[in-house]
């Protein structure tokens, strides 16, 4: 998709994400998206994409590192618990509890046990944050192999995306098909009537930010918010100019 199609397409979207997050505030109601999906496929740009026109302060973007050694003797999902949406947010995941489906199970990073564990608990967990109200939606971005190494390609010979490989990633490049054996295990265990999966497919990434968008707007219930015109009061003074003490303070005009 070219530049300035999707630029007029992603602005026609910005009102209903606003109205939608209204709706959040003024019923707080408690949402969160998760974004799972192979390397490169476009985590961050999709979730760039819908947080450009909310407020910051109702909107919370999660990438949590790796576990500490603390964390990593805790319940697996304890550390996810502690971000999810209180009442009037809407929260974003990139990537989630399902590290342990997918990188962790591919690289070797969990044991088998650990693995089988998450398998069979994830529903449950799912079940009891979804049964207290919040809602959930979860997007896999699927990306074939040839676009995943353009991508690659573009961000190793670009110093200012060159930052997004990781060790990992390059480890990684040589499980593709491990990956998609792992996705399929997971979606089969995890995809649930209270926790449905939704795949988009992101080799196009501009049509598939723009696919997601429409879905999610789709998923959640249409209502509107109140929105009654607010009328400001007349100022008692004349309006006043900013003046500082100290005038070296300034920066300098552009």
């Amino acid at each position: 998709m070219k530049k300035k199609k999707y630029a007029n397409a992603i602005e026609d979207h910005y009102d209903d994400l606003l109205n939608l997050q209204r709706w959040i505030i003024a019923s707080g109601q408690r949402v969160m998206i998760l974004f799972e999906g192979r390397d490169a496929a476009g985590k961050g740009g999709v979730i760039k994409a819908i947080s450009e026109p909310l407020n910051p302060r109702y909107t919370r973007i999660v990438a949590l590192p790796k576990p500490d050694e603390r964390e990593a003797t805790q319940w697996y999902f304890q550390r996810y618990v502690e971000h999810l949406p209180a009442a009037g947010e809407l929260v974003l995941f990139d990537r989630s509890w399902y590290n342990r489906a997918g990188v962790e199970r591919v690289m070797g990073y969990c044991t088998d046990a650990q693995y089988r564990q998450f398998l069979a608990d994830c529903p449950a967990f799912e079940k009891l944050i979804t049964g207290d109200g919040i809602l959930l939606l979860k997007y896999w971005l699927a990306v074939d192999q040839e676009y995943q190494e353009q991508r690659f390609a573009e961000r190793a010979s670009d110093p200012l995306k060159r930052f997004k490989i990781s060790p990992i990633d390059l480890k990684a490049r040589e499980q593709y098909a491990a990956y998609g054996k792992a996705r399929d295990v997971m979606l089969k265990a995890t995809h649930t009537p209270w926790a449905p999966w939704a795949v988009a497919d992101f080799n196009d990434q501009k049509r598939g930010r723009l696919d997601v968008i429409a879905h999610l707007l789709k998923r959640l219930p249409e209502r509107a918010a109140p929105d009654k015109p607010l009328k400001l009061p007349k100022l008692k003074e004349k309006p006043a100019t900013e003046r500082l003490v100290d005038e070296r303070l300034w920066i300098p005009r552009s």
